[in-house]
């Protein structure tokens, strides 16, 4: 990617090589982020910022053209270094309302990336109301030969049951040429992508990326729990994006800044790839996730994990049913055994609206709880637990016992959704309880993994006082983020599964403190390769928990198919293994085995798409991983149109002979000699055969609804 020939220069404040940017002051002080050879005008400010009263300078659906943006002067800046990380901050002031922002650049010397975010501060005199703030901005991106029309954008939509479904569209496509020079101004439109309520990946992914025709490719992520949005579009005859927290206008948020009074916005990645395209841009996002998260050993060790719920107990867990379970995940390999939804159930009335306590149920576990947490132990697996801690149902007694200011309420109303009240973890009751529930589970009963769910989108926020609803939400997720690394910091042992209804609150925020993500609730074992597949672009590979579902009545070729769908991320064990054949087990068993073997290569690697970001009907669907010696793909053939959830037990009808296979480009192994190796299933009927002189792989599967996941290693070419 380049820009159009540069006309204007100026004082340069910080730049970083690998990225090819540089941030850069004007002769009027204003401060601007370049690539080489930008033509002024088409950047954008630093930092754009709406104060009420204040606006912007060109009305439309655009946040960028702020009045007080385009005011902000260069006070200073400066340089430390922290280990590995350089971080720049360049300080902003507006002369008019004399609001100070103090936007912090986080690199890694050679690294494809840069880590932004704002520290607004008001040292004036009078109160300051912010509507909305960028995190990030960037204008002057064109193709080097096209210009906007070789740009193609790619953002993901995302919903229950359907994570990580990518689109693509022609830049222009979306944002229309529109003949600047008849009118006299840019456009008052743009290409937008945003989050509603508290699912903040309930609608799209916080991710989303511009590639060029020379595969260059400028992709981005906001990490945060409690609104996004990011916007493209064009000026001055080139592309600009700018990355946003929540604000007024889609989020409710509003942030009132007295004298003295500052606010930081949410952390924002721009990552970069001169080549490559979609597959470099996510191997240098992958990278960066592993440097912004919390060490913790569960991301070396990646033991695999047995859960009772899917297409198992489905939130009906007892002693009689747990035991024969748990001696079968054992036998199986699995190292972690969690008891899903359920285990608190002793309500005539039912669960869900009935829950906070979080005790244990005397009906189900006749002998205590402890009799299934010491039989988990006993099978050689840690025991974990289903918690679902934001929430209080409106018949739990917790309702009536917590103060009124520990739950989200909006005009002086509490919230209720879905028969559950939202507790506002910045309440010190709120958060006393949690820790005595957590302290309990893990501290007494030496559990050692928790799944966290979140079920209910709690809407815009919570409003205490004169607080908007949006600054509510974005307090509450703060303090929830603040309470999760307390609880790694008093139980440094613990391993937390971020789960959100599957994968509906899937971001960076939540996975730089979480161990683990969960990727979706599909049941059918036909429909999740689509989102297994993908799973790697919203969370680094060893974070993306997917499930693998077998059951008794599932031919070989079924179980196959659901366990080779787990191999490259999380292996989330579940069906009733204790009902298999040995047949059937043994197949189970040496997909375990597998994954063991190769679980060291998945914490390091880097994902790639030798077919593109898979559709969501897709009948050919591909996915791998690779490091710098060895490369893994999983490969998937369905059915033209995939079949319902019960379609496990007939995965082996004959297949077309003439869709038998598929070939498959792997760019980064070159024309090496390679030998592929079919890891799993180990007695497969399938064939893999590479062909040096095109560098390509051709995978053929007999049959559809089959799968499986191939090694290659490279040796150079003579």
């Amino acid at each position: 990617m380049t820009s159009a020939p540069e006309t204007t220069h100026g004082a340069l404040l910080w730049s970083h090589a690998t990225l090819g940017l540089r941030a850069v002051k004007d002769p009027s002080g204003s401060v601007r982020l370049t690539t080489a050879g930008q033509v002024w005008d088409s950047l954008l400010p630093l930092v754009e910022v709406n104060l009420t009263g204040h606006g912007r300078t060109w009305s439309g659906e655009r946040s960028i053209d702020t009045t007080v943006g385009s005011r902000l002067v260069l006070r200073d800046h400066e340089t430390v270094a922290d280990g590995e990380w350089r971080h720049t901050t360049i300080g902003l002031t507006d002369p008019q309302t004399r609001l100070t922002a103090h936007v912090t650049l986080s690199t890694v010397p050679g690294a494809g990336f840069v880590r932004s975010r704002v520290r607004l501060v008001n040292e004036g005199d009078e109160p300051l109301q912010v509507e909305g703030v960028s995190c990030l901005t960037l204008g002057g991106i064109t193709d080097q030969e096209s210009g906007l029309d070789g740009l193609t954008l790619h953002w993901a939509d995302n919903d229950w049951l359907a994570e990580c479904r990518w689109r693509q569209a022609a830049f222009r496509d979306q944002v229309v040429p529109l003949n600047r020079a008849a009118h006299g101004h840019e456009g008052r439109g743009c290409f937008e992508r945003y989050s509603q309520g508290s699912w903040s990946t309930g609608r799209q992914l916080p991710v989303a990326g511009l590639t060029a025709g020379d595969g260059g490719a400028w992709f981005w992520q906001i990490e945060s729990s409690a609104g996004w949005r990011y916007e493209a579009g064009e000026r001055e005859n080139a592309a600009y994006l700018a990355l946003f927290g929540p604000d007024d206008a889609h989020h409710q948020w509003r942030q009132t800044l007295a004298p003295g009074q500052e606010f930081t916005t949410v952390p924002a990645v721009l990552v970069h790839s001169t080549s490559g395209g979609l597959d470099a841009a996510f191997g240098e996002l992958t990278a960066y996730r592993r440097r912004i998260r919390r060490a913790h050993p569960d991301l070396q060790a990646l033991p695999v994990i047995y859960n009772d719920y899917m297409n198992t107990l489905m939130g009906d867990p007892t002693t009689e049913k747990l035991l024969p379970l748990i001696k079968a995940a054992g036998a199986a390999g699995a190292e972690v055994f969690v008891i899903d939804a359920g285990w608190y159930d002793d309500d005539a009335q039912g669960w869900w609206d009935a829950v906070g306590a979080w005790e244990p149920a005397g009906r189900r576990f006749p002998g205590g709880i402890h009799e299934v947490l010491d039989a988990i132990r006993q099978h050689g697996m840690t025991p974990g637990l289903w918690l679902e801690p934001e929430v209080v149902g409106v018949r739990s007694p917790l309702a009536h016992s917590l103060p009124p200011e520990a739950f989200f309420r909006r005009g002086g109303v509490r919230l209720t959704e879905h028969g559950r009240h939202h507790l506002d973890l910045r309440h010190p009751a709120a958060r006393a309880h949690l820790d005595q529930v957590v302290d309990r589970i893990v501290g007494e009963w030496g559990v050692g993994y928790l799944k966290l769910d979140y079920n209910i989108n709690a809407g815009p926020g919570t409003e205490n006082d004169a607080e908007s609803a949006g600054a509510g939400l974005l307090g509450h997720h703060r303090a929830h983020l603040d309470w999760l690394a307390s609880l790694l910091d008093r139980h440094p042992g613990l391993v937390l599964e971020n789960c959100g209804s599957g994968g509906l609150r899937m971001d960076y925020a939540q996975l730089a403190v979480a161990q683990l993500q969960s990727t979706s609730d599909q049941q059918d074992p036909l429909r999740y390769p689509p989102i297994a597949a993908a799973a790697a672009t919203a969370a680094a590979p060893e974070q993306a928990a997917v499930w693998a579902y077998p059951q008794p009545e599932f031919g070989l070729d079924a179980i196959a198919f659901t366990m080779t769908t787990a191999l490259l991320g999380r292996v989330h064990l579940s069906g009733f293994l204790d009902r298999m054949s040995e047949e059937q087990s043994a197949l189970v068993r040496s997909g375990v085995d597998v994954y063991k073997h190769i679980r060291h290569d998945i914490a390091g690697a880097l994902p790639y798409w030798p077919l593109g970001l898979p559709g969501w009907e897709d009948d050919w669907l591909a996915h791998g991983l690779h490091t710098a010696d060895t490369t893994y793909l999983a490969v998937w053939r369905r059915e033209p149109t995939a079949g319902s959830a019960d379609a496990g037990a007939n995965l082996t009808i004959s297949g077309n002979a003439e869709a038998d296979s598929r070939a498959l480009r792997v760019p980064h192994l070159g024309n090496g000699r390679l030998i592929p190796e079919v890891l799993y299933p180990g007695a497969a009927d399938a064939m893999a055969t590479w062909e040096a002189s095109e560098g390509l792989l051709t995978v053929t599967l007999p049959r559809p609804d089959t799968a499986l996941l191939i090694r290659l290693g490279a040796t150079p070419a003579p």
